[in-house]
């Protein structure tokens, strides 16, 4: 039985919920996405999507291991900072900054995304749900006019992506990072 592209996002959120709703229940943070991490392929595609030089301060939310901001100062010489509310997954975030040597170029904090200041943004990378985008989408629009934000799988409600790419190497099969999205925040007033 095939399902429909809506039936497979229902289902997807559902079990996300379900997972992060486990998730609070064992002593965990509150998480509002489980996490689940980029493929390798995806990384890039957000990456080279974005157009990230070594001129950009890429801010991953909810960034898990620190796979993008530090594929971002590895290959780009990027600077990144990544913001993450498990304790457990920055643990592992600064392990990796350190194993690639790039320490000196990512941070990460332990915090909500939603309390977090990331104003010194020219790149924001997402692989949130569509519905924590839009939650998001606020504070996305009060960044400088220009700032790019590219989104891993999930879009952002009524505000459509200026660009969308397939994942190349993507698992024709699975669901999830086969499109990244890309948007820039248009100048005030419009």
């Amino acid at each position: 039985m095939l399902l429909s592209r809506r039936s497979v996002l229902t289902c997807l959120t559902l079990s996300i919920l379900a997972a992060s709703t486990a998730l609070a229940q064992n002593d965990r943070p509150s998480l509002d996405v489980p996490y689940v991490p980029s493929t390798e392929q995806a990384v890039r595609a957000m990456l080279d999507l974005a157009g990230v030089t070594k001129n950009d301060i890429v801010y991953d939310l909810g960034c898990g291991d620190g796979r993008i901001v530090v594929t971002a100062a590895k290959l780009y010489g990027a600077r990144g900072v990544g913001i993450d509310i498990d304790p457990e997954r920055i643990a592992e975030a600064r392990a990796n900054a350190k194993k690639e040597g790039v320490e000196n170029l990512v941070r990460f904090e332990l915090k909500s995304l939603f309390d977090a200041d990331f104003r010194e943004a020219t790149v924001v990378t997402l692989f949130l749900l569509s519905s924590v985008n839009e939650k998001l989408k606020p504070k996305l629009l009060e960044l400088k006019p220009g700032t790019r934000i590219v989104s891993n799988t999930f879009e952002m409600g009524d505000w459509r992506p200026e660009r969308q790419n397939t994942v190349q190497g993507a698992d024709e099969n699975a669901f999830l990072s086969k499109n990244v999205f890309l948007w820039r925040v248009p100048a005030r007033g419009k």
